[in-house]
């Protein structure tokens, strides 16, 4: 535990080291002021529904931003190999900057809360609960785009190839339930299920199924498990 500390503290101070943070969230903020502005002012729409909606697409470019060069960079510049020296595992240093990405996107999405705390002085019925289990689900889709960003990270050495890739597998999760119309009927469901927005539009109404937490949990496990079995796989090169 106190080696996932140590690379977190090490890729999250790097972070704010780098104009990476700041531009991160200055986008965010900004992209997600717009939106939720529109739906307040022009529609008249006293929620967070169309902000909840907006965020995910957000992320597809914010996050493998944040993410192509946790892993990429280190094989890039050789420190990689410096890592590997030291008393750390690869699923420590897997995780470590998994949560340190992780970390600066949670912190982004901090600054949103401006909007909710505005809807608490002049909406009406606001539906508080729908609103923290739609910030709950938002974590949770950062969780998923996250570990993608880390396994493409961890595939390549080259950053730009690393954010190709990452943007690439997290528009299949988030795509799969769009095309279902084209999608034989006997796998429907099961391309449902995969689909990331499926889940998303659960809890986002308030509904807490264990079955989108397992699916949440799965697929995060999944791309950091294939992340530490690629920096394994390199020590036997």
């Amino acid at each position: 535990m106190d080696n996932i500390k140590v690379i977190f503290r090490k890729e999250f101070s790097a972070m704010f080291n780098s104009p990476v943070a700041y531009i991160v969230m200055v986008v965010f903020t900004a992209l997600a002021a717009y939106f939720f502005t529109n739906t307040f002012f022009l529609a008249g729409q006293s929620d967070l529904r169309t902000l909840f909606e907006i965020i995910p697409l957000i992320y597809i470019i914010v996050i493998p931003a944040i993410t192509m060069g946790l892993i990429a960079k280190e094989k890039n510049s050789g420190t990689i190999e410096i890592l590997a020296t030291l008393p750390l595992t690869d699923v420590q240093i897997v995780i470590g900057k998994y949560l340190a990405a992780l970390s600066l996107i949670g912190f982004a999405l901090l600054f949103t809360l401006v909007h909710f705390i505005t809807l608490l002085f002049v909406g009406n019925s606001i539906d508080i609960g729908a609103i923290i289990t739609g910030y709950l689900g938002l974590i949770f889709v950062a969780g998923v785009y996250t570990a993608v960003g880390v396994f493409g990270s961890a595939i390549t050495a080259n950053q730009i190839v690393s954010f190709i890739v990452s943007i690439l597998i997290i528009l299949i999760f988030f795509l799969l339930d769009k095309i279902l119309y084209f999608v034989p009927a006997a796998l429907t469901s099961l391309f449902q299920f995969i689909s990331i927005d499926y889940h998303l539009s659960n809890i986002s109404r308030g509904v807490l199924d264990t079955r989108n937490l397992i699916y949440f949990g799965s697929v995060i496990t999944l791309f950091l498990l294939l992340s530490v079995r690629i920096l394994e796989i390199r020590k036997w090169r």
